[in-house]
């Protein structure tokens, strides 16, 4: 939710950069098996229309206006290291 790096949060909360990831990744796996996905999470169908929050957003739309799937009105804002750019596009 913070944007941090893991270092901060580890800083911020005077952990090791292991349990920091350590326990993000069991926070993840929670979320993503079921009950929790498959209660709460809905994918959309190949002719879903785009929500508005994208069509009326010029920093969205023109770049995920045939990209199915790819966004469902949910923005995650990432801020990777420059070195980093790569691994999180898409």
């Amino acid at each position: 939710v913070t944007g941090l790096s893991i270092r901060h949060l580890g800083e911020r909360f005077q952990r090791s950069n292991e349990t920091i990831s350590k326990y993000f990744k069991r926070i993840l796996f929670a979320f993503s098996s079921p009950p929790i996905y498959t209660t709460y999470v809905r994918l959309p169908d190949a002719d879903s229309p785009l929500p508005p929050q994208i069509v009326q957003n010029r920093k969205f739309f023109p770049f995920f206006a045939n990209a199915i799937g790819a966004i469902d009105g949910t923005h995650i804002p990432c801020h990777p290291f420059r070195e980093d750019h790569h691994a999180a596009r898409d």
